[in-house]
């Protein structure tokens, strides 16, 4: 199984990132988690757009969902005629959310969302998609926010998605090889509740999980890189990364 840094800046696209995508693919089968503001261009360095199987959204903010208008029209307006629907796991609202994006309504307004994607709304549990098995959590995020564990052949990944601190991505990332998890914020003042987390809470999750590496994501773009690395190696003693476009594990 292998796991892709497409866009890992958090909240808007940085100067050297996209926002939050992650390309994750094994026997053949290729799935996002996240297809944020910036990340289609990104995504073409590492995969072929008419090669993608499934997507999974957390939630809806344009900086997890908004490449998604870009890409119907890939899907709809192909050279090679539309490509067939794949599935898109979302909250509840989906496909409204991006049709009003998109302002794919109307008589005149072209091909629908639906005719792209097949919409599957979210709910906690556990899923087969593709060759992975994938268990979904509630995050700790002022709209419906997901978090995400994939397993495939023995392997784990656990995905954050955004988060304030939740129970809930302690016990979804239990024991997993890898915990992508998002850190926007470090240790200050006036942080507003049940948001996000900071590099240390990131850690603290991460140790509390027992993760066999932590990566860190949705990385605000004026946050000093090296203050967020050292803010989370105070706490967490395993492996530790920030993500960067590219990066394969």
């Amino acid at each position: 199984m292998d796991l892709t840094i497409v866009g890992c800046s958090g909240s808007f696209p940085g100067p050297d990132s996209a926002a939050s995508c992650y390309l994750v693919v094994a026997e053949g089968f290729s799935m996002l988690l996240d297809v944020g503001n910036g990340s289609l261009g990104s995504l073409q360095r590492y995969a072929d757009l008419t090669g993608i199987d499934a997507i999974c959204l957390s939630h809806l903010h344009a900086d997890h969902c908004l490449d998604m208008c870009s890409y119907h029209v890939v899907r709809s307006y192909h050279p090679s005629g539309p490509l067939p629907a794949i599935p898109v796991y979302g909250p509840a609202g989906t496909a409204d959310r991006l049709a009003r994006a998109a302002r794919a309504d109307g008589p005149d307004a072209g091909p629908a969302m639906t005719d792209a994607f097949g919409f599957v709304p979210l709910e906690p549990g556990r899923r087969e998609i593709g060759p992975f098995a994938v268990t979904v959590r509630h995050m700790n995020h002022p709209v419906e926010t997901f978090g995400f564990r994939v397993e495939h052949a023995g392997r784990t990944i656990a995905y954050s998605a955004d988060t304030g601190p939740a129970e809930n991505l302690v016990s979804l990332a239990a024991g997993a090889d890898v915990l992508l998890c998002e850190a926007s914020f470090t240790d200050g003042p006036g942080l507003p509740a049940d948001l996000h987390l900071t590099a240390r809470q990131a850690a603290e999750h991460a140790a509390k999980a027992g993760a066999g590496r932590l990566v860190l994501t949705h990385l605000v773009p004026w946050n000093d890189p090296e203050r967020v690395r050292d803010e989370a190696a105070a706490v967490y003693q395993g492996p530790l990364s920030l993500a960067a476009p590219g990066m394969v594990l």
